[in-house]
């Protein structure tokens, strides 16, 4: 992903690229007890010095972060979430560990892990105490570039309906602390105690969001634009609009369809943008209850449609999703691998629905961790 450059074109006047960038957060497990290890530092020194920062540590010592090149192509992201969690698979064997790709840990304990010794995350425990000594959550971060930053801001204020049947389809992480918390994505619950989180307000120009940026600097609001914890932000780092919302996925597949649904959104918005398509502004009390249901049940019980203001079956808010970004996915020759991958999810069932599966089986937690290391590696 290329660095910013500032620019401030008019969103008509160029073309952008819509790549596709993913991060990809996940848990470290002892393959006997089946709880977290904080074994990060020792796992990234085996991941080896020429990993060109693709594989780095995250806010605890019992989580390690993926990031993948610009993609073009869907089957470049397949590839790429492949083989870098092949070679995270193989860092972790060789300190005798697991990896695991959930949004929460099934039983293990906060205690158990420790904020990693970095300048920035002892800053984040100083500054946000016991919220962030819990913070052991894994998510998937998708990058969609976007290199006019007028263009990136109108984006984000388009995408906002969409997110939640998107973050539906991703739940995975069910269980907190051994027990089953009744949430499909528990991990959006514990992300939501962030200052700045949540879905973002409409803004009328990328000047009103900078001053925002620039007030909560100012302010102590935040101490780095980083520290805007959106479910939909620009980038602080890339010429990205970076998606937030989901839980990581159990499987490559999934990661796909998150990946191939957000920058189909993404396209589909950019489109409507030029063509002055009305926008929809739905109330933020609406965005967050959507988020909520999502969050709460994940494909299992009705979704909000926030544009009709209405609760429809999830069947049918994912159908509506896939109808919003049909000609996008036509155009871009997409459509037959992403409704496959989302038929798959909703036959098969989402990663928190197959956590919970693992559970009832034989009614033993230390399960639903085999499920997820197996899932995480599953290379066929």
């Amino acid at each position: 992903m290329s660095q910013s450059n500032g620019s401030t074109q008019s969103p008509a006047e160029r073309v952008d690229v819509f790549t596709i960038g993913i991060e990809e957060e996940f848990l470290l497990i002892d393959p006997e007890s089946r709880e977290l290890t904080p074994q990060a530092q020792r796992i990234l020194a085996d991941a080896g010095p020429d990993n060109d920062n693709q594989v780095e540590a995250e806010l605890q010592l019992s989580q390690v972060e993926t990031g993948t090149t610009p993609c073009d192509e869907l089957d470049e992201v397949r590839a790429e979430v492949l083989r870098l969690r092949k070679e995270l698979a193989s860092a972790a064997q060789a300190s005798g560990k697991f990896i695991g790709a959930s949004g929460t840990h099934p039983f293990s304990d906060w205690r158990t892990s420790e904020i990693t010794p970095k300048g920035s995350y002892l800053k984040l425990e100083a500054d946000y105490q016991q919220v962030a000594r819990e913070q052991i959550v894994c998510g998937c971060h998708i990058h969609v570039g976007i290199s006019d930053d007028e263009a990136a801001i109108q984006v984000m204020n388009r995408v906002r309906p969409w997110l939640s049947p998107i973050r539906a389809l991703s739940v995975n992480s069910p269980f907190w602390l051994g027990y089953d918390t009744g949430y499909c994505s528990y991990r959006t619950e514990l992300w939501q105690r962030w200052p700045i989180a949540g879905t973002p307000h409409h803004f009328g120009s990328r000047k009103e969001y900078d001053a925002l940026v620039e007030t909560l600097l100012a302010t102590g609001g935040i101490d780095d634009p980083a520290r805007i914890y959106w479910d939909v932000r620009p980038s602080a780092k890339y010429d990205t609009l970076e998606f937030r919302m989901t839980d990581v996925c159990l499987t490559v597949d999934e990661t796909v369809m998150v990946a191939g649904l957000v920058r189909a959104l993404a396209r589909t918005c950019y489109r409507d943008l030029l063509e002055g398509t009305t926008q929809d502004r739905p109330r933020p009390e609406l965005l967050r209850a959507a988020t909520w249901r999502a969050a709460r049940y994940g494909v299992d019980r009705d979704l909000i449609d926030v544009v009709q203001g209405e609760s429809v079956p999830a069947a049918q808010m994912i159908d509506r999703l896939l109808e919003f970004l049909e000609p996008s996915l036509e155009d871009y020759g997409e459509k037959s691998l992403i409704s496959e991958l989302v038929q798959s999810t909703m036959s098969e069932g989402t990663g928190a629905t197959r956590q919970r599966a693992a559970l009832s089986k034989a009614g033993r937690i230390q399960d639903v961790v085999d499920l997820i290391v197996d899932e995480t590696t599953n290379w066929s």
